[in-house]
């Protein structure tokens, strides 16, 4: 049997990625170089690290997102449905209930909130 089997090259992009970065002074001047990591760093659990990062560089998650846009729509057919301009409205009612479908799947369970008819629009745009 042949030894190069068991020593194939591999792929490695990201690798090379950062070793090219490296080589052209990339690395050279990184905030903190050089200087340990804090007690904080090494403490706790690593998801919870990696929230308290992504909370401070501005991240939010995907349900978030989707509850923001959530109420924004409900808030807009609640007007136009006081109004009386209730033409297309159910439409946009159903695209609201699959975005709430969606956040349900991946929001925490206690803010998990039902659908949506026309009826209620204007009780469930104060809701969200």
């Amino acid at each position: 049997m042949d030894q190069d089997n068991f020593n194939k090259p591999t792929n490695d992009l990201i690798g090379d990625i950062l070793r090219n970065y490296e080589k052209t002074g990339g690395m050279d001047n990184l905030k903190g170089q050089g200087k340990p990591l804090s007690e904080d760093y090494l403490s706790g659990d690593i998801f919870q690290h990696f929230q308290k990062i992504a909370k401070d560089a501005g991240f939010k998650p995907h349900w978030l997102k989707l509850q923001h846009e959530i109420r924004d729509e409900l808030k807009d057919i609640a007007e136009k449905y006081v109004n009386g301009q209730k033409s297309d409205l159910q439409f946009r009612v159903t695209k609201v209930n699959e975005k709430i479908i969606e956040y349900n799947k991946s929001c925490p369970p206690p803010m998990q909130k039902g659908i949506v008819r026309l009826e209620t629009v204007e009780a469930a745009s104060k809701r969200w």
